[in-house]
């Protein structure tokens, strides 16, 4: 274990019975509200990515936002926001996924990727891994490579990965 994930695993709150019972919640809250968790966590991004020719990174709502844009501005590429539905002031492309009772959609605007893209989708975590992949397939309709998905946790337990399938995954905190 290096420095950068020591350091945002010492910052990450266990919150018991959040939001119900028998859930183990794994607040990252406290990792962007440290100088030094934020940084650790932005630097580990930097240095996988930086040299892969990324051109945009594409950030998830809501936590997915404050590193992808953290990120963007390392690499001094742009950023893509990635929404729910009607949050967005323009046209957008939708992608639905199934959740465990019913479906979600994410939205991204129709002009913020094109052919010749290459990006790397940043959420905070990792869990079933529907968002996720409904992120990386909305960027691929758009015309856009994805090079990896990245996070900063994953709860690997929950086998988010598998529906990530021809995407490559990366995290920095795995919690088997």
């Amino acid at each position: 274990m290096n420095k950068a994930e020591r350091t945002i695993r010492a910052l990450i709150r266990d919150v018991p019975d959040f939001p119900k019972k028998g859930i183990l919640f794994k607040d990252i809250t406290p990792v962007v509200g440290s100088a030094e968790g934020l940084r650790a966590a932005t630097a580990v991004f930097a240095a996988r990515y930086r040299g892969k020719r990324v051109t945009k990174i594409v950030g998830v709502e809501a936590r997915g936002f404050i590193f992808g844009a953290a990120l963007a501005l390392r690499l001094g590429v742009g950023f893509v926001p990635v929404r729910k539905p009607g949050k967005l002031p323009w046209k957008a492309r939708r992608e639905s996924y199934s959740l465990e009772y019913g479906t979600n959609t994410v939205e991204m605007h129709v002009d913020a990727l094109g052919k010749g893209d290459r990006v790397v989708v940043v959420d905070d975590l990792l869990a079933t891994g529907g968002t996720a992949a409904a992120t990386a397939r909305l960027a691929k309709r758009s015309g856009a490579r994805v090079l990896e998905t990245a996070f900063v946790v994953e709860l690997g337990f929950l086998g988010g990965r598998k529906k990530l399938r021809g995407v490559p995954v990366f995290s920095i905190v795995c919690y088997e």
